[in-house]
């Protein structure tokens, strides 16, 4: 009887034992899957931030500031865009439409015009300037001839500056009329960027202010 409880007790404590063992076995097994969770849900974070980075300097890369500073027709307006703190402008999100001068544009203004407006005291003058030519919005230029043929050949365009712009269509050329009566031609047309387009003009278009 004694050997008995003896035998028993020693099951019962074997019993205890193995009970504890795989007690601990399965908290480390779960411990192992909780931290094979998080390296992996790290790894994805890694990957998703990796893509993002890839997108932002891709974006970053077409925005309409960079292809102006890569494009040597658009020096004089990145330079003019620089002074006037306007290139964040032109990187942020839009979309814009941009008719942008080329240097031969700006060559014809007036002799010492164009000095004078870079001008830091003249800061504010050439901010104006330079968002009479910007419109809110992506405007390609199949989208922008169908607005003139359908407004009979005179379509007007509010510009960042406030005042308008009245495109019109001549020998299947865009026209820019500005609020001084002066006339750009569009030279070159869907020039596409991240936020959103530029059209190359020949003519500085002036704003009544």
């Amino acid at each position: 009887m004694k050997l008995k409880k003896i035998v028993l007790s020693l099951a019962v404590i074997a019993l205890l034992f193995a009970s504890c063992d795989d007690s601990k076995k399965k908290e480390a097994e779960a411990q192992a899957a909780a931290q094979a969770e998080l390296v992996k849900a790290e790894e994805e974070a890694a990957l998703q931030a990796e893509e993002a980075a890839k997108v932002q300097a891709q974006y970053e890369a077409t925005t309409i500031a960079a292809i102006a500073m890569s494009n040597e027709n658009f020096s004089t307006l990145v330079s003019a865009l620089v002074a006037a703190d306007l290139a964040t402008t032109m990187k942020s999100e839009g979309p814009y439409t941009v008719f942008a001068p080329t240097n031969e544009a700006f060559s014809k203004l007036p002799k010492g015009a164009l000095d004078n407006l870079l001008k830091p005291e003249n800061k504010e003058k050439l901010a104006a300037l330079l968002t009479y030519h910007v419109v809110s919005g992506e405007f390609k230029a199949a989208d922008v001839m169908k607005a003139i043929q359908d407004n009979k050949n005179s379509y007007e365009v509010v510009t960042l500056q406030g005042e308008k712009l009245t495109l019109s269509l001549k020998d299947d050329k865009v026209m820019i009329k500005d609020a001084k009566g002066g006339v750009a031609t569009v030279v070159m047309a869907d020039v596409d960027a991240s936020n959103g387009v530029i059209h190359a003009i020949d003519k500085v278009v002036m704003p009544k202010a």
